[in-house]
């Protein structure tokens, strides 16, 4: 688990007690649902007839939508992490961003997930550059809104995230 044992309350949705809106959370798990199939062709190429973690990412931005409940997409966060238990290296890591994605609908600290995950699976499968690639990569795409918010987060919590902000 790479959630932090004191959350911060910008992360934590307003109906919970924090500060996050509805709308930056939409836009926390849009970026993290992005994170995850930028690298989810790394798990396909391995298990192209598992779909889980592509439905995982399709019931983020459904949830975000709200044509998915949050119980619906967490479900599905949880059917990609099963698929990514019995594999290793890079589509194992792929599969786990898909579902930390999914689950961001529940916890918004999951956007971490979906994005620590997918740098993994591409140093897996392609070295560290590669994933200080894919890291400014997810940076670039970070919204304007929750940039900040983001990469405090990412500094706060790189430690527990194996490192891969700090590439």
């Amino acid at each position: 688990m790479i959630l932090p044992a004191v959350r911060d309350p910008r992360l934590v949705t307003v109906r919970r007690g924090g500060s996050l809106t509805d709308e930056d959370h939409h836009l926390l798990a849009s970026w993290a649902a992005d994170c995850a199939e930028h690298v989810l062709e790394l798990f396909e190429r391995e298990r192209p007839e598992d779909r889980r973690p592509r439905e995982a990412v399709d019931a983020t931005r459904a949830w975000v939508a709200g044509s998915l409940p949050m119980t619906g997409c967490r479900a599905l966060g949880g059917h990609a992490m099963g698929a990514a238990r019995p594999l290793r290296g890079a589509a194992r890591f792929a599969a786990y961003a898909a579902g930390q994605a999914a689950c961001v609908a529940h916890v918004a600290e999951h956007d971490l997930g979906a994005a620590a995950y997918a740098i993994k699976a591409v140093v897996a499968d392609a070295g560290v550059a590669a994933g200080r690639a894919v890291r400014d990569r997810q940076r670039d795409r970070l919204p304007a809104a929750v940039r900040t918010l983001v990469l405090e987060d990412q500094g706060r919590r790189d430690a527990i995230c194996w490192g891969v902000f700090s590439l």
